[in-house]
């Protein structure tokens, strides 16, 4: 295979062809290539395809994944382009993660209606998402809201604050600065109060496993400090079992040759919240972010199998 013909498979929605855009003129202008030499594949998943229930009830991230996967093991497409808070904390054998773009902000950004901020929002407010985690960490600081689901890309849950189906969502602030959209945000949320998912803002980039052309073909355009972040986040969530039915927060940042790390398990009503704090070498980054799950797991009262 030569360069000329790797095939990119993505999502279709906006957010996710933004992304594979991304990649391609990056790839494309490292391999000293025109961008159309690179097709892109566009594949519906399942979980684009279910809108009208939590993905927790539906399997998980792997909805977001397993189509792609399977192009992959078929040879369909030779790399697929992921947010790296889709993927699944166990990948198929044949599947490997080639690594990550430079990291976007890592903040979420919340978009109220009539530019509510989220602690302006009146008792009994209604706030939409689809994550456990965001809904764990609005009632933490707002236990008098209430949280629903709200399903959909970016665009459809601006359309469904701005038309008051609910008084305010959230939503990675690097997502809308992929659309251009970063204008709705009504606030940023500093992470000190409101704790990122784990890979949130990364794009991730997945290949068959063992195939080494791949990887070498992207190596110039991958970034190391961003693996060496992920590999603490996702080693958290591993040991944790993170999925969509339990709300994880991580977030790791490498300072010189070092990680720092942050993690967090919420009950989905936020009344609990049990947190570790880490700093140690970078090359230590998946033991990290293991240790920090396995002291989280020690703290977790007796009988509590996950944290609904």
């Amino acid at each position: 295979m030569t360069t000329t013909q790797l095939r990119i498979g993505t999502r279709g929605s906006p957010l996710a062809l933004a992304q594979t855009h991304e990649l391609r003129a990056l790839l494309a202008a490292a391999l000293g290539l025109a961008e159309d030499t690179l097709p892109i594949e566009i594949i519906r998943t399942t979980g684009d395809i279910i809108q009208d229930r939590p993905l927790s009830e539906s399997g998980g991230k792997g909805l977001f994944t397993k189509e792609l996967d399977v192009a992959l093991m078929e040879g369909r497409i030779d790399l697929a382009v992921h947010s790296s808070k889709d993927l699944p904390t166990h990948l198929p054998p044949e599947i490997a993660i080639a690594g990550y773009l430079p990291r976007e902000d890592v903040r979420d950004a919340w978009i109220g209606r009539g530019g509510a901020t989220l602690e302006a929002l009146p008792k009994g407010a209604v706030v939409g998402t689809a994550s456990l985690r965001r809904g764990a960490q609005v009632k933490r600081l707002r236990p008098d809201v209430s949280v629903t689901l709200l399903r959909g890309n970016v665009e459809t849950r601006l359309r469904k604050v701005e038309s008051g189906e609910v008084d305010g969502t959230l939503l990675a602030l690097a997502g809308l600065k992929r659309l251009g959209l970063e204008a709705h945000a009504t606030a940023i949320l500093p992470i000190e109060d409101f704790l990122p998912a784990a890979g949130q803002g990364a794009i991730a980039v997945t290949k068959r496993a063992g195939d080494a052309s791949v990887r070498e073909a992207l190596a110039a355009i991958l970034d190391p400090a961003t693996a060496a972040a992920l590999a603490a986040e996702r080693a958290f969530l591993t040991v944790l079992d993170g999925s969509c039915r339990t709300p994880i927060a991580a977030h790791a940042r490498l300072i010189g040759e070092e990680i720092e790390f942050r993690g967090m398990a919420l009950r989905a009503d936020g009344s609990e919240v049990f947190e570790a704090h880490r700093r140690g070498p970078a090359m230590d980054a998946a033991l990290i972010g293991d240790d920090a799950a396995n002291e989280i797991l020690l703290r977790l009262p007796d009988g509590v199998a996950g944290l609904a």
